[in-house]
């Protein structure tokens, strides 16, 4: 069994490729880069030693390391990976080049290293497979380097610095920040002039020493560049390709580019030297140029070069076109794909200027290929769902690549199929460029409160919330709620579906007050407009059972789940996404009122539905894996509970983000999980990082953060850190009585955790009071036989037992084992505990005994 990637998906691996896994070898020096370090390199002898210092700490032999070079696109951070790839390639048993600014490409750029490294079986195995296959050999083969060029999100190689501990990660990134939980990074700056000079002129003149006429006219060009690598490299290849002298590439910059070592805008300064650029390229291929400019409004990545097909007469013309963009270093060529640099297509859009109401260059045959990309067919038939993973980034660069108040129909038709396809996938939160663009045009187009501008206005707030971005996503709401209620009227449809998604927002700000108010309201509209069985009905009456269970009032939220799961089955079908839905959260609510009997084996029969109706990674899947490890670990199967947590937990990382709530849920989940398997090295820190990313994402007085907050303090207990423990226990108490209110679940838990605490340093006058308040109030709110109250019960037990009251802590003994025995089986641990706490309690009464009985 493999986690590949970044910890996504568990691979079962055949035995025949684990053993060639284990068995495969390479020779020295052995891997993949993806150019000769023959060219040009000037000005970086001292950070090519200063990065291996960093990887080695000064010596040969390789240390677990990762360091990451950062700075401007363009200031060389490739180049200098590369270099030092190659030149201390024979110190690594292999060295693999990665293409690593998604998580995708990683992945990709790892199935690379199995194609190589094991044929016979990759020739038949899949994507996964391969990814897999490669994480499985560099567990165990020493001594390798992997570069990962060019990453977007630092957060994106923690999960391979993690797994991958034998060898040296080496990363470019753009990236200033982000770094300082994954990496130390190198800030790589401008070349000295003198560099600068060197590289311009051994580019010019193709490794021939220069002239000293020439090697002023470099020195003056390098200094009108801004001694930026990627300028000097494009000069250089124009005025090698054109054979044009240094002084006249110069002059003919003009003042802009005088001034640029005054601190002219390196881009400003990029843009003029591939103006002189295009224009070369022109002349020897005027559709080269066309490309260039549609290439623009695209991603920078991965642009597939079939995309560009409508725009040439014929695939050879197209390669050709593709080929002159190349030799002058404008895109880069892998394969089937495109890779264009940022700034190139930063200076391509930016530098026409069109006339007014002209589209800028690019633009409409930018749209023109995702249109047709989208409907190959020519008609209404999208495109099949395998081919949607390529497209969506570009669809994205298009709507954020577009001019301010620039519409047309094709994009927002482009948009709006992407949309849609991303809501299907359960991918809501990749849909908000989308949605802003097409919310910008029904505001600039159709007015402010135009319906249609309403529903697009509603679409962007659930979409920030799907984000976990109720910061934004409340105050949007609630705007458009008021604007539906003023235009449609109280009770249109749309009207309801706003003030339902307002409820639900409050209600995930864990803001229960105004919530349930507002569901109850929005449920009696639905029944008296839309009747009791309509699937808006039948939606609110879930949502108000789920804002019953959060707030703990199981009494209402299991009747109403009940009620509305037949209603469900009767008016949608047994295996309708909100069929399942409902599904899951009965079973949910079941596990929350301790009856494990019918929670799992529910949460088992819903799984297996989401899995084959919704497939293995949408949300809502990954959802019921997560409720399904919970009621595992509920009833104390963590055999079970704690694999299908990490492989929840990887799986809602590559699908939802790092920071997603349902992310942190997973998290927080497996912390617990691994506190309770007493593997507390590896749930403390967990806890720590949850917490404060909890705090930053939701805010410090959220439900989830308290919740977080506990289970750390719990946790630090555990390991016998009361210094610590305590005073985060009075905190998060406060915190919930003042947030949740007094007799929240939630708020009961804190209570009975402190007393708890008190209880471990010997303080049982603070303690007992506190564990008998708390039993009375678990009794009245959560029923005498949940297993909550069950745990507090056992909880004031023990502590009349440490404070020598036998004849209050046996009864209760007893009392809570015959329960404990009903509710939770004969072997459950709770059960279990409490049979020895039983024992303990008699044995010492009976030592007690015998001792009052001697003379």
């Amino acid at each position: 069994m493999a986690i590949t990637g970044d910890n996504a998906r568990v691979v079962m691996l055949p035995p025949e490729a684990v053993r060639w896994a284990r068995e495969t070898t390479v020779p020295p020096g052995a891997g993949y880069l993806p150019n000769s370090a023959s060219g040009v390199f000037v000005g970086r002898d001292q950070e090519l030693l200063r990065l291996r210092k960093a990887l080695t700490d000064g010596g040969e032999v390789a240390v677990t390391q990762a360091w990451a070079i950062q700075g401007l696109g363009g200031i060389g951070k490739s180049t200098l990976a590369l270099h030092y790839a190659h030149r201390y390639r024979d110190n690594y048993t292999l060295v693999w080049w990665i293409t690593a600014e998604s998580p995708e490409q990683i992945d990709a750029g790892l199935g690379s290293l199995t194609r190589q490294l094991c044929p016979q079986w990759a020739a038949t195995a899949d994507p996964e497979e391969h990814t897999a296959w490669a994480m499985t050999w560099l567990q165990w083969h020493p001594g390798w380097l992997l570069v990962f060029d060019n990453v977007e999100n630092p957060e994106d190689l923690r999960p391979y610095l993690g797994t991958l501990p034998a060898g040296h990660h080496l990363a470019t990134s753009r990236k200033a920040t982000g770094w300082h939980a994954v990496a130390p990074t190198m800030a790589l700056g401008l070349l000295d002039p003198v560099a600068s000079a060197d590289l311009l002129c051994g580019l010019a003149l193709n490794g021939q020493p220069p002239t000293p006429e020439q090697r002023r006219h470099g020195e003056a060009l390098a200094r009108d560049l801004g001694y930026l690598p990627l300028a000097l490299e494009q000069a250089g290849a124009y005025l090698h390709q054109t054979a044009t002298d240094m002084d006249v590439y110069r002059q003919a910059l003009g003042l802009m580019l005088a001034k640029a070592a005054d601190g002219i805008d390196p881009e400003r300064t990029i843009a003029r030297i591939w103006d002189q650029t295009l224009k070369a390229i022109s002349a020897r291929n005027t559709l080269a140029v066309a490309l260039l400019h549609s290439l623009a409004w695209l991603a920078p990545d991965n642009i597939p070069r079939t995309l560009l097909t409508p725009l040439a007469s014929d695939p050879h013309t197209l390669d050709e076109a593709l080929g002159a963009l190349r030799a002058y270093n404008m895109i880069t060529l892998t394969g089937p794909d495109i890779t264009v640099h940022r700034l190139v297509q930063a200076a391509l859009r930016t530098g026409s200027q069109p006339a007014p109401d002209t589209p800028p260059p690019g633009r409409r045959e930018a749209e023109r290929t995702l249109l047709q990309a989208l409907h190959p067919d020519g008609d209404d038939q999208l495109a099949p769902t395998e081919q949607w993973q390529h497209l969506i980034p570009h669809v994205i660069g298009l709507a954020t690549s577009a001019p301010a108040g620039y519409y047309t129909d094709d994009a927002l038709s482009i948009y709006e199929a992407a949309t849609v396809h991303l809501k299907e996938q359960g991918q809501r939160a990749r849909a908000i460029p989308l949605l802003g663009a097409m919310l910008a045009w029904c505001e600039g187009v159709l007015g402010d409160t135009h319906p249609n501008t309403l529903n697009s206005r509603n679409n962007l707030a659930v979409a920030y919330e799907a984000a976990g971005d109720l910061g934004r996503a409340i105050p949007l709401h609630e705007a458009t709620l008021a604007q539906y209620e003023r235009v449609l009227g109280d009770t249109h449809p749309d009207t309801l579906q706003s003030r339902n998604n307002l409820a639900g927002a409050y209600k995930s700000a864990g803001d229960l007050g105004r919530a349930i108010p507002l569901l109850e309201a929005t449920l009696a509209q639905y029944e008296r407009v839309l009747g009791d069985i309509h699937p808006d009905t039948l939606q609110s009456r879930n949502n108000l059972a789920v804002a019953y269970e959060v707030a703990g009032d199981l009494s209402r939220a299991i009747p109403l789940y009940e009620a509305t799961l037949a209603q469900h089955q009767q008016a949608l079908g047994n295996v309708h996404p909100g069929t399942l839905r409902v599904r899951t959260n009965l079973a949910g609510v079941y596990r929350a009122a301790g009856d494990l009997g019918r929670a799992i084996p529910l949460l088992e029969a819903t799984l297996a539905q989401y899995e084959r109706v919704m497939g293995d990674n949408h949300p809502d899947t990954l959802q019921s894996r997560n409720n399904l490890a919970v009621a595992y670990y509920a009833a104390g199967d963590l055999g079970r509970a704690i694999p299908l947590h990490e492989a929840t937990l990887a799986q809602r990382e590559r699908v939802l983000g790092d920071t997603h709530p349902d992310t942190l849920q997973s998290r927080n989940n497996l912390a617990v999980a691994y506190e309770v398997a007493g593997d507390l090295s590896r749930a403390i820190p967990l806890h720590e990082a949850t917490l404060a990313q909890r705090e930053r994402v939701l805010g410090d007085t959220h439900p989830d953060t308290l919740q977080s907050r506990n289970d750390l303090a719990v946790a630090y207990e555990s390991v016998g850190d009361l210094g610590r423990a305590i005073p985060l226990h009075e905190a998060t108490l406060a915190q919930r009585e003042r947030v949740l209110g007094d007799t929240h679940p939630d708020t009961l838990q804190s209570r009975n955790n402190l007393s708890g605490a008190y209880y471990a340093v010997g303080d049982l006058g603070r303690a007992i009071p506190l564990l008998e308040a708390a039993l009375a109030q678990r009794v009245r709110v959560l029923g005498d036989t949940h297993p909550n109250t069950l745990n507090s019960r056992n909880n004031l037990a023990v502590a009349y037992e440490a404070a020598g009251d036998l004849g209050r802590a046996i009864p209760l003994y007893e009392a809570t084992l015959a329960q404990r025995e009903r509710v939770l089986g004969d072997t459950h641990p709770d059960t279990l505990q409490s049979r020895n706490n039983l024992d303990g309690a008699y044995e010492v009464a009976q030592a007690q005994a015998v001792q009052q009985r001697r003379p």
